[in-house]
């Protein structure tokens, strides 16, 4: 269908549009029309990718010098795929409305293991030796000794792409990762290098967050996009997570153990070129004379180790004197490890800040701020230099000259932590450093400086006004969407107390309380009798989960429980989890039912949806706050109340609500869906709690729901079942919940699209 969004001629892929759509639509142009970023919070399952991609293409053709790309990050791989599909769907739209092809690229960009062609490299298992492996067969030195001497392993398809891929641009059209590989196949190139040099005159840009927000990737791949470009974060609300993620380092003694490996390999290489090739030596050192940037223009193969700290930090002039000579240098990191090491002979906590560990670090082993700040730039040239090829052996010591460099370079925003001893094991001594940020702002800061609009948007953003204050930006749209419904599809209730009229809750004092164990035992059994087909529950900890399910099965539910459904149980192991939830899903297939017990933050509650029968009632068990002893944790509560005056318990548990919206958010897939949501906490009834809820759910917690007991919540879930067991057509919804074009423009409608719509 074709729309007009506030004057702007939009294609729309299908026959009829959701209301919240249509306000989507409308939120989003006037965040582009005043070119600042926006908040915007959709209900899942409403269309939202199909809504950002129509519009911000419609803008893009209609406006094409004031919007020349779009940048779609999304976390995982098969959202990627996702979108990439949505966005075919429209292309062909398109063609099938003008009749003629757009000249229009668009493109997903993965890592090497997802991309790679090459026979032997594709066949490794783990990401990180897949980049080594390639980088021992393309760096540019490796290159030039293949050339020199042809028994020297290279990459035929690299080298392809080098010889003729630059000339000839991608094709128009869409390519997901698979299409990517065919095309390269077919032209014998390199599918990944190909990937990264389109996406700098790609129309649509699909990709994963840390392309844009781990400084140490940003700088190599998203560092020549135009600044015209419309940034979207789709599912950001974790990014501030992934933010303080990207910028932190974790030394523990065993890396440093390694790391005096790798300057030992240092050393033996610098002794063996200064008696073969001294004259490389020199000329690297006349080259750190002249300057850092121009002399590491790299060659795009070299850019595996950039540089950590965000690129405008990095100085425009020379590497200081004391560690230009290799030795020097080599030297020197021995200072650096030997300082680290007995740093790391502690038996208390030890909490400090950036500037007193550089004061401290000078007292002790005089070594100054300056040659730490050059300190991976300078690893980086020596590497080169010594034409290392398996730079993987390295990672230790490129670790070590990150820390270095972050630490001399950011004194607020960042804590050192030095524990001697994990907090699970207190008898054995383990010490580990952390180096954590706690400021989500700096990581993203060069995004919202450099790109004109960004958009950040998920199903649950609620409170929608701690985001600018945690990320550090002023939105120019804030706006978070109900869900319009033919019927109520999704039922919240939260559940408080047993039948015995004993609370429930996952309080720490009331934890191991053998009544509320008992109660949630009960909970879930009744739940089993009633619900058809599949329950998802989600406990607040793995920890928590193990004690629950080894009372029930001392007290005997569990026996009960599976003769109503089968168990499975999401466990720390990615490959025993994915097999878990396959026979789960097969046991939902086949009418026997099934319980899939998971945990809020991992990975079932984040990237999974549980459509139609897979998901009928999701039991969220206690709510599902952070682990507060953690004394990273507590750094950053007191950095957000001192800068951003953000009280503790207000971060706390707008952290725990968005966790819990995520993981009941799991059930509604979409309007023709069902399900139930239960909290099974007496604590969500509060109003502090319940208010951080997305506004979409809140909506329709009724007063009847706030605090029952189990019978009550039994005979609430029975009757909306047997509502939802009542057929529903397509005509229901049409004029509600789904609008054609002729409705869509009938002045009543447009008013109802204008209240979906709540401002921030």
């Amino acid at each position: 269908m074709k729309l007009n969004i506030d004057g702007l001629l939009v294609l729309f892929p299908y026959d009829y549009i959701y209301p919240e759509q249509y306000s989507y639509m409308l939120e989003l142009k006037r965040t582009l029309d005043a070119k600042g970023h926006g908040v915007l919070e959709m209900p899942s399952g409403t269309g939202k990718t199909i809504s950002l991609l129509s519009l911000i293409l419609a803008y893009q053709r209609a406006h094409p010098l004031e919007v020349t790309k779009l940048l779609y990050c999304s976390r995982t791989v098969p959202e990627i795929e996702k979108v990439i599909e949505e966005l075919r769907k429209l292309l062909d739209f398109h063609q099938k409305q003008t009749g003629e092809k757009l000249p229009f690229l668009g493109l997903a960009l993965s890592s090497r293991k997802n991309l790679c062609i090459h026979p032997e490299v594709s066949s490794l298992r783990f990401g990180k030796e897949v980049d080594s492996k390639c980088f021992s067969l393309t760096a540019s030195y490796i290159r030039a000794q293949h050339q020199q001497d042809g028994s020297v392993p290279s990459c035929r398809f690299f080298e392809e792409f080098d010889a003729h891929g630059r000339q000839v641009p991608l094709p128009c059209g869409i390519y997901n990762l698979d299409d990517l590989k065919a095309y390269g196949r077919q032209k014998g190139w390199c599918p990944y290098f190909l990937a990264r040099y389109s996406i700098l005159h790609a129309n649509i840009v699909v990709y994963s967050y840390h392309y844009l927000l781990d400084p140490k990737i940003a700088d190599v791949v998203s560092k020549e996009l135009a600044k015209k470009s419309v940034v979207v974060f789709d599912e950001a609300h974790n990014i501030d997570n992934v933010c303080i993620d990207s910028m932190g380092v974790n030394i523990t003694r065993k890396i440093l153990d390694r790391c005096q490996g790798n300057v030992a390999t240092l050393q033996a290489a610098i002794q063996k070129i200064k008696e073969t090739d001294a004259q490389k030596l020199k000329e690297e050192y006349q080259q750190l004379v002249q300057g850092l940037r121009e002399a590491n223009v790299a060659r795009e193969t070299d850019v595996y180790l950039a540089n950590p700290v965000l690129p405008d930090e990095i100085l425009k002039e020379a590497v200081p004197g004391n560690i230009r000579t290799a030795e020097h240098f080599v030297a020197f990191l021995k200072r650096l490890l030997e300082y680290l090491k007995s740093r790391l002979r502690v038996h208390h906590v030890v909490q400090e800040s950036p500037p007193s560990f550089l004061k401290d670090i000078f007292e002790k082993v005089c070594i100054e701020r300056k040659p730490l700040r050059f300190c991976a730039e300078r690893l980086r040239s020596l590497l080169r230099t010594l034409e290392i090829a398996d730079i993987s052996d390295f990672s230790p010591i490129t670790l070590i000259s990150n820390f270095a460099t972050l630490v001399s370079t950011y004194s607020k925003g960042f804590t050192i932590l030095i524990e001697p001893f994990d907090d699970r094991t207190p008898t054995i001594l383990n010490p580990i450093l952390h180096f954590s940020c706690m400021d989500a702002s700096i990581a993203i800061k060069p995004v919202f400086e450099r790109f004109q609009t960004v958009i950040i948007t998920s199903g649950t953003l609620s409170p929608l006004d701690i985001y600018p204050q945690i990320l550090d930006f002023r939105p120019v749209t804030m706006a978070t969407f109900t869900m319009t419904l033919a019927r109520t599809c999704l039922c919240p209730m939260i559940v408080g107390r047993g039948n015995d009229q004993v609370a429930i809750s996952s309080k720490f004092e009331t934890r191991e309380d053998i009544a509320v164990i008992r109660n949630y035992g009960n909970l879930l059994l009744e739940m089993s009798a009633v619900v058809p087909d599949g329950i998802v529950a989600f406990f607040t900890s793995y920890q928590y989960m193990e004690n629950i399910v080894a009372s029930w099965y001392e007290q005997g539910i569990l026996e009960n429980i599976q003769r109503n459904k089968l168990i499975f149980i999401e466990t720390q192991d990615g490959a025993e989890t994915s097999v878990a939830l396959e026979k789960y899903q097969e046991a939902c297939e086949n009418g026997r039912g099934a319980i899939l017990l998971s945990v809020a933050r991992g990975k079932v509650s984040e990237g999974i949806d549980f459509v139609h029968h897979y998901g009928r009632a999701v039991i969220m068990f206690g709510v599902p706050y952070v682990y507060t002893q953690s004394r990273i944790l507590k750094a950053r509560l007191e950095y957000l109340r001192n800068q951003f005056q953000i009280r503790e318990n207000d971060f706390l548990t707008f952290d725990a609500m968005r966790h819990a919206a995520q993981c009941v958010g799991r059930a509604i897939r979409g309007k023709t869906d069902y399900g139930l949501m239960i909290f099974a906490d007496k604590r969500f009834a509060r109003a502090d709690k319940r208010g951080k809820l997305p506004r979409w759910i809140q909506e329709h917690i009724t007063d009847a729901n706030l605090n029952l007991t189990l019978d009550e919540a039994v005979q609430v879930a029975k009757h909306f079942l047997r509502q939802m067991a009542q057929p529903f057509r397509k005509e229901d919804q049409l004029g509600l919940s789904l609008l054609t074009l002729e409705q869509l423009q009938s002045e009543e409608t447009l008013r109802r699209v204008q209240e979906i719509a709540h401002q921030v």
